[in-house]
């Protein structure tokens, strides 16, 4: 398992928006990708009321594992690599198996594995570029039944990135906008539909 810190600016666009992005950071069809998120937790949400995700994301034939944790700055992202045949069981059955992850989770948030189960997918089409001394990332996620259109801007640090981002934004006039991360979303979503 490793573990970075994940300091990240994001913003809803409209998809007018989403295009002239594409435009400005010289984004075409070729730069994007495929990626699915399929999301965990508790029948009561335990993970989300301690502000945490768990997700296993599946992007170009490799998964993923990932608890993301409120830090200071940012998120603590914990990510453990797993192999095809595990994350497809573990998506089926709706049953998380014994991992550094599982065993993080139990430890920090008396959580255990039994009681998490699978809730979803969101599938995003996906680019990313360099900008500015990071990484400009534009998604298109589809949802039950949903889409949206989202602008990311991941930073090293913290003030300096936010600083690009709403640069950003200004240059293009777009304005700046409340925006939950996409496992927020996707529960909302999940919320409306029970």
């Amino acid at each position: 398992m490793k573990q970075e810190m994940e300091i990240e600016f994001k913003n809803m666009l409209t998809k007018e928006e989403f295009g002239h992005l594409c435009s400005h950071a010289e984004i075409n069809e070729a730069h994007f990708f495929s990626q699915e998120n399929h999301y965990f937790d508790t029948e009561s949400f335990s993970l989300k009321e301690h502000g945490c995700a768990l997700r296993i994301r599946e992007k170009n034939g490799q998964y993923e594992m990932t608890l993301k944790q409120p830090a200071k700055e940012g998120l603590l992202e914990s990510n453990l690599t797993i192999d095809g045949k595990e994350a497809r069981q573990i998506i089926e059955s709706g049953n998380l198996t014994d991992n550094s992850i599982t065993a993080l989770i139990e430890e920090a948030y008396h959580i255990p594995k039994d009681a998490i189960t699978y809730f979803g997918s969101l599938k995003t089409t996906r680019a990313e570029t360099e900008f500015e001394g990071g990484l400009l990332v534009l998604d298109h996620s589809e949802y039950l039944g949903k889409e949206d259109y989202e602008l990311e801007y991941e930073a090293t640090d913290y003030r300096k990135g936010k600083i690009t981002f709403e640069n950003l934004l200004h240059t293009l006039n777009i304005p700046l906008r409340h925006t939950d991360n996409k496992i927020k979303r996707f529960y909302l979503a999940k919320y409306q539909q029970d």
